[in-house]
This record gives structure tokens, C-alpha cells and sequence, in this order.
């Protein structure tokens, strides 16, 4: 019984994009995502003169281009609840709100107007980028990125693509921005929803995979199953227990 319920599950609930024939090609626009509290930033400055930067930069190890990410998180600007970071010499530097590349010209602005570097490069980028997904899906779990965009379908592939009970209609994109939580639902057996800004996610999103309908009937099969071996059980210690 069991398992024809879980077979009962028809094409259009498990091929994804399924209308891609369909699909007309488009332009497609990348927007940067803006810095958010408990982000670790790596900031880089430097210098036509390289020892005169050296003051602006966290002494960082030498090895570090051979260190794992987790090392260089410890060395990384941790944005703190109110938004700020903590540069040495230059200070505490307002970061959320931002992007990357705007903090950067922040940055230098701040270099050159008040008379620390001429013509400074800063360079600024996200060590702390992850998605997390949970649901029907072979291998939950958080996952760690270092691209400057992934996309919802990559997310799923980190965790090892859907399982077959996964319900492919009605994926949960839950986000947080600015202090603002907004939860979106996506259709992955279409491709109306690739040109939203949801196709590509932004650092700590999280992605819930529902179980489809053949697996919530699976689910309440054995459940009933096991209950009335539980209710039988007890019945019969009981009557044996009388009879006695």
C-alpha cells in the first residue's frame, strides 16, 4: 500500500522547467547585494607605495592566501548589529546599506580627503556568504559560497538536487534584507519566475523543500499503521491480562 501511494506522483509534479521550449531569451541583470549586519568583510587597501598602506590593513599572515576560509573569517571586519565596521586608523565606517563597490569608493574618499593615501585601491568582498536548505532534498544542510551570485537551482544542486517526494511546484525562498523578512514562493516546473530577483539568492537565504502530496499520504498511511498496532497491542495485553 505504501508503496504504490509513493509511485502515485504523475510527470508534471517532478520535471523541472517545463516549459523551456517556450522560454525567449533575455538580458539578464545582476544586481549587487548590499552588506548586511553580522557580514565578514575582507577589506584590502593598498597603494602606489605599498609600505604607506600598510598602517590601513589588519596585520594578516602570510600564508594567508593558503589558509581556509575559516581562517580568514577570524581575519575579516565583523559588521556589527548597528551596521559598522572598525578599519584601523580610519575608524568605525558605516557599511550596511551598501554594496561592496560603494563601500569601496567610501573608503577610498575617506583615504584621499583626509590626506592618508593619494590614489588608494580598496578592495572589498563577502567571506561569510551561505544559503541553507532544508526539506526534501538529498543532502540538507548550510552551504558556503564564495561567488558573487548563485542561483536557486545551484543552491539545490549543492544539497544534492530534490528528492522524488520533493514537492517541485511550491519551493519556500525565505529572505531577510534590511531588517525585513519576506518569504516567496517558487514553481520549478516553470520558467515565469527566472527573470524575478529571486532566481538569484542573496547571502542567508534559506530554502524549504515541502514533501509532495504522494509523501504527506505515505506518511499518514504508516502513521495510522503504526497507531493501530500500538491501540491492538495494548488490547491484547489487556485481555490477556483478565483472562488470566
Amino acid at each position: 500500500m505504501a508503496i504504490s501511494l509513493s509511485s502515485c506522483v504523475s510527470n508534471k509534479e517532478i520535471l523541472y522547467f517545463q516549459d523551456a521550449n517556450q522560454y525567449n531569451q533575455t538580458n539578464v541583470q545582476y544586481q549587487e547585494n548590499t552588506i548586511q549586519p553580522n557580514d565578514i568583510l575582507a577589506v584590502t587597501i593598498s597603494a602606489a607605495i605599498p609600505e604607506a598602506a600598510i598602517p590601513y590593513n589588519k596585520n594578516v599572515n602570510a600564508n594567508a592566501v593558503n589558509n581556509s576560509v575559516d581562517i580568514l573569517k577570524l581575519q575579516g571586519y565583523l559588521v556589527n548589529p548597528e551596521g559598522f565596521i572598525a578599519l584601523p586608523v580610519l575608524g568605525k565606517i558605516k557599511a550596511t546599506q551598501l554594496t561592496n563597490s560603494q563601500l569601496e569608493s567610501q573608503i577610498v574618499a575617506q583615504l584621499e580627503n583626509g590626506g592618508h593615501l593619494i590614489n588608494p585601491i580598496v578592495t572589498v568582498r563577502l567571506l561569510n556568504a551561505k544559503v541553507t536548505v532544508l526539506g526534501e532534498v538529498q543532502r540538507p544542510g548550510t552551504f558556503s559560497f564564495t561567488e558573487q551570485y548563485i542561483s536557486v537551482p545551484q543552491a539545490l544542486g549543492y544539497a544534492g538536487d530534490l528528492t522524488i517526494n520533493g514537492k517541485r511546484n511550491d519551493i519556500l525562498l525565505i529572505r531577510e534584507v534590511d531588517a525585513t523578512r519576506k518569504i516567496t514562493h517558487i514553481d520549478l516546473t516553470t520558467t515565469n519566475w527566472m527573470d524575478n530577483p529571486e532566481y538569484r539568492l542573496k547571502p542567508n537565504d534559506v530554502l524549504v523543500v515541502q514533501p509532495n502530496r504522494a509523501k504527506v499520504k505515505t506518511a499518514g498511511y504508516v502513521g495510522n499503521v503504526t497507531t493501530i498496532v500500538a491501540i491492538a497491542s495494548v488490547t491484547l495485553s489487556a485481555i490477556i491480562l483478565l483472562t488470566r
